[in-house]
């Protein structure tokens, strides 16, 4: 692998770990309902098996274990101890009826068999890998899916053609080339991506956070 790459993944690794405690007041409040925008159009239904990739604090891994109930199981992989712990202790709080099973580990080396979900999910979490690595995270992501499986890509999303990019943005964009370790994330074009991969993309729904735009992609693997 690419070493800088490398580097990166231990940089958002560190960071991540540092935030954990206090990221639903950073982040979660503002993200939210995009990420739940997500969760409905992934369309889970119950005995499903589910992945998300980059699961943080635990907030939606509690919504897809509810959705897919007690015959259905969830698996989350993240990169950072700390998030894991901080999940943990909600798991443990609430007690959810489908069995979940974390892990913390890189996604573009995966930890699951070939087929092992019907569902993978990924929420803001997409945008953090430098643009090489997307490929190989989707191609786990592809690997890992059984036949027909879906998955769902929330993520913040480049301006399309012809509208205007919104002052924040311009800052955000600005800020990530120029202190990438502080604003790890940047705009990204999710159905394309999808699309590169071999994904069929079914669905796109265009929302945005602080006039920021972020898309919901549900894509499915045929």
């Amino acid at each position: 692998m690419n070493r800088s790459n490398d580097d990166h993944h231990e940089s958002n690794r560190d960071f991540y770990d540092r935030i954990s405690n206090a990221y639903d007041f950073i982040a979660d409040s503002s993200e939210h309902q995009a990420r739940e925008t997500g969760e409905k159009a992934l369309g889970l239904q119950a005995g499903e098996r589910v992945l998300e990739i980059g699961y943080g604090t635990g907030n939606t891994l509690l919504d897809l274990a509810a959705m897919v109930g007690e015959s259905g199981s969830i698996a989350g992989l993240d990169i950072s101890t700390g998030m894991r712990d901080v999940a943990q202790r909600k798991l443990n709080d609430q007690s959810p009826a489908a069995k979940v099973d974390l892990r913390v580990g890189d996604a573009r080396e995966m930890p699951f068999e070939d087929g092992a979900f019907d569902a993978v999910f990924a929420s803001f979490t997409l945008e953090l890998f430098p643009a090489e690595d997307i490929p190989p995270v989707l191609g786990e992501v592809r690997r890992v899916l059984a036949d027909g499986g879906r998955v769902g890509i929330v993520s913040m999303a480049e301006v399309k053609e012809g509208e205007r990019v919104s002052a924040l943005e311009k800052v955000y964009i600005w800020m990530h080339r120029h202190f990438p370790h502080l604003v790890d994330c940047r705009p990204i074009n999710p159905a394309a991506h999808l699309e590169a991969a071999g994904f069929q993309v079914e669905q796109q729904i265009d929302l945005d956070v602080w006039t920021m735009p972020v898309a919901v992609v549900i894509g499915r693997k045929t």
